[in-house]
């Protein structure tokens, strides 16, 4: 019974991607599989950026009332500092180890319509 749920969630999660995906595959306006995808991922990623930055700030608002109060955890301190540099980076590493210049302002997308093409 157990393998059978296993395989019922695999089936479905196959179905689910192979939905998805498919209308990618045609991708219109002679754009290939591969530049949709980098588009999809880039966006992502931009996003989610965004999102984790908005995170990261309450954080530090939290590390400041910790101060205001003198139970300041400079560990939590480091590790959000650090965390968010090496996110506000991650953009120029992967621009400079593939030698590419990859840049959210070329695309036009946005969470209201993200969809297109998929």
């Amino acid at each position: 019974m157990k393998n059978l749920k296993k395989m019922m969630a695999l089936c479905s999660w196959v179905l689910v991607f192979t939905v998805v995906f498919a209308s990618a595959s045609f991708a219109a306006a002679g754009e290939s599989v591969m530049q949709l995808a980098l588009n999809k991922a880039l966006l992502l990623f931009t996003n989610v950026k965004v999102i984790i930055f908005v995170v990261g700030a309450f954080g530090l608002i939290g590390i400041a009332f910790q101060a205001i109060f003198g139970k300041v955890k400079w560990t939590w301190f480091a590790g959000l500092a650090v965390g968010l540099a090496i996110l506000a980076a991650a953009g120029a590493v992967v621009n400079y180890a593939t030698g590419g210049n990859i840049s959210s302002t070329s695309m036009n997308d946005s969470f209201g319509n993200s969809g297109t093409g998929i």
